[in-house]
């Protein structure tokens, strides 16, 4: 088993509980390397998690060459009969998942102001679907929310990581004003279960929205007062009226599709998951 992307803020974990090999650039592999990603035919199963995450307009170029072109160069290595999980992203809806409560993967993915980032992923799923059915691969795409780790060395924490992070030492948290977005959020360990459940089902391809679901959906501010009264401490929270509300601003995954198909459900409930985290 091979992990792309097995030393970054995820993958660490991902990597450690499949005790899986890890592709990344701190081991000396880059996903654009074409004979770097000659090695991922060596390997029945591939979790790619390798990407870039930045959705400024000055980093599109490099969004769509390492996600999509990236995810090209390794999916059309795959041997027939070996299993390729791919890492999208909840963003590829975009602002049309505005319009549910519980976002399943019958939501529009068309154009409403997506970054480079997000239709680098969609792209990159299309590779997907295209090489899978011509190769032969099982593959499974995961559509992510909001998943969430013990900080791991010289990585960017997710925002979650990053309130605690900030609670414990007494930074202030920087939140919009005017709104409480909301957020389900999933611990790493269901992740790996997520992929482990594609693995050992009979299915050849699988879409997924994948998150913690309504039962650990929280507003942010909610999941910051939480992790202050587990440590005791008051937290600094500043209202930025200059910081921009997400989009969409509430998201909360569906996961009938995933719990019908995989017999998964997240295992590690909001509580658990933060006080892993402290």
């Amino acid at each position: 088993m091979l992990v792309t992307g097995g030393s970054g803020y995820l993958g660490t974990h991902v990597r450690r509980f499949f005790s899986a090999d890890d592709f990344s650039r701190r081991s000396n592999l880059d996903i654009l390397d074409s004979r770097d990603a000659e090695k991922v035919e060596n390997y029945d199963v591939v979790i790619h998690l390798a990407a870039h995450l930045d959705k400024h307009p000055d980093a599109a170029d490099l969004c769509f060459r390492t996600n999509a072109e990236g995810t090209l160069n390794l999916i059309r290595n795959m041997q027939p009969g070996s299993v390729f999980i791919y890492a999208s992203t909840k963003d590829v809806y975009g602002r049309n998942a505005d319009s549910s409560q519980d976002v399943n993967e019958n939501c529009p993915t068309d154009y409403c102001g997506q970054s480079g980032l997000e239709w680098s992923k969609l792209i990159g799923e299309r590779y997907v679907d295209y090489y899978a059915a011509k190769q032969k691969v099982r593959a499974c795409i995961f559509r992510m929310s909001s998943v969430y780790a013990r900080p791991t060395s010289g990585n960017e924490n997710g925002f979650v990581t990053h309130y605690v992070e900030s609670i414990k030492h007494g930074l202030s948290i920087r939140l919009p004003a005017g709104g409480d977005p909301m957020r389900d959020i999933l611990y790493v360990d269901d992740l790996s279960r997520a992929c482990q459940a594609f693995i050992d089902s009979s299915r050849t391809t699988g879409l997924y929205n994948l998150g913690g679901g309504r039962h650990n959906a929280a507003g942010l501010r909610e999941i910051i007062k939480r992790v202050g009264k587990m440590i005791d401490l008051q937290p600094v929270i500043k209202e930025d009226p200059m910081l921009p509300l997400p989009v969409p601003l509430n998201y909360v995954s569906d996961l009938t599709r995933i719990r019908d198909e995989l017999g998964w459900q997240p295992q590690t409930g909001i509580e658990e998951g933060l006080r892993n985290l402290l």
